[in-house]
C-alpha cells in the first residue's frame, strides 16, 4: 500500500512499495512527465508474478506527492528524489539485487542518475523512451525567459500511445496533470546540457527501449545515448510502429517481457 516518505529536503513524496515473499530482486520504477506511479500497475503486476518487487513513487509536484504542480527549480531534484528511493530499496533488500527503470522524463532521470551516482549498488538500469538529447525539441523548444511558474498546456495525450483507450484514459486520469511549468522545462534543459558532456561516463549495465514512431521523444535520443555510453553490458531494442508509451502499447506484453527477461538474466 502507499505511504508518504520524506525526500532529501523534507518534501513528502507518495511511495508505493510492493515486494512479494521470497522476492528475487527489486525494481525501482520512475514515471514520466505529467503522469504518476499508478500508471505502471500492469507492469508491476507482471514483475510481482515473476518474483520481483517494485518500489514506485510520484515525482514531487506529481500524483499524490507534495510540491508545486509539475515544477522543478533544479534537475537534481529528480535525481536526488530517486536516490532516496534507491537507497531505501537497497537498505531494505540487502540480499537481493536492485534495478532501476525510468520512462520518458523518468528515463531522463535514470540516465543522468547513472552518471551522478556511479557507485550505487544497482545491478542494472532500464530506459524507456528516455529524453536524453531532445531531438524533437519537446522541452528545448519552450521559449526561454518566461516566469518559471508559468503553466503550459499538456498536449502530450494524443502522442503517448497508438491505443485509443490509453489516450482516452490519459486525459481523464485524475492523477495526471493538465499542465506543466516552464520551470520544469528549464530544469530539464539544464540537465540535458549537463548530461551532454558526461553521457560517456555512464557505465551501468543498461537496456534501452524505444518506440520507433515516438513523436514526443525521438528514437534518435536513444541511438545517441547508446553510442556514447561507456557500459560494457548495453543493449538496445527499438519497436517498429510503436509510439511513446511502449509499456502501454498493443505489444506491451512483449515489451514488458523483454525488460523482465533482461533483468532476470542479471539476477
Amino acid at each position: 500500500m502507499g505511504e508518504m516518505m520524506s525526500s532529501f529536503d523534507g518534501m513528502k513524496l507518495y511511495l508505493n512499495k510492493e515486494v512479494p515473499d521470497n522476492a528475487r530482486a527489486v525494481l525501482v520504477i520512475v514515471h514520466g512527465l505529467c503522469e504518476h506511479q499508478g500508471r505502471y500497475d500492469y507492469l508491476a503486476e507482471l514483475f510481482h508474478k515473476a518474483g520481483i518487487g517494485t518500489y514506485r513513487f510520484d515525482h514531487r509536484g506529481h500524483g499524490r506527492s507534495e510540491g508545486e504542480r509539475t515544477y522543478y527549480s533544479d534537475f537534481n531534484q529528480l535525481l536526488d528524489d530517486t536516490n532516496v528511493v534507491v537507497d531505501m530499496a537497497v537498505a531494505e533488500n540487502p540480499d537481493i539485487p536492485v534495478f532501476l527503470m525510468g520512462h520518458s522524463m523518468g528515463g531522463f532521470t535514470v540516465s543522468l542518475y547513472g552518471v551522478k551516482y556511479p557507485d550505487k549498488k544497482l545491478r542494472g538500469i532500464v530506459t524507456s523512451g528516455a529524453l536524453t538529447h531532445d531531438n524533437t525539441g519537446l522541452i528545448t523548444g519552450v521559449p526561454q525567459g518566461l516566469d518559471p511558474h508559468t503553466q503550459l498546456p499538456n498536449e502530450l495525450g494524443g502522442g503517448v500511445c497508438s491505443v485509443a483507450e490509453v489516450v482516452d484514459w490519459y486525459g481523464k486520469d485524475p492523477y495526471n496533470t493538465k499542465t506543466f511549468t516552464t520551470g520544469l522545462c528549464y530544469a530539464l534543459c539544464d540537465g540535458l546540457k549537463w548530461f551532454a558532456g558526461k553521457e560517456k561516463e555512464f557505465a551501468y549495465p543498461v537496456l534501452m527501449l524505444h518506440g520507433e514512431k515516438d513523436g514526443l521523444v525521438s528514437v534518435k535520443d536513444t541511438y545517441e545515448f547508446f553510442a556514447a555510453a561507456a557500459s560494457e553490458d548495453k543493449q538496445m531494442k527499438i519497436y517498429g510502429s510503436l509510439f511513446h508509451e511502449i509499456f502501454n502499447e498493443y505489444r506491451k506484453d512483449e515489451v514488458i517481457g523483454d525488460a523482465l527477461r533482461w533483468i532476470e538474466n542479471r539476477i
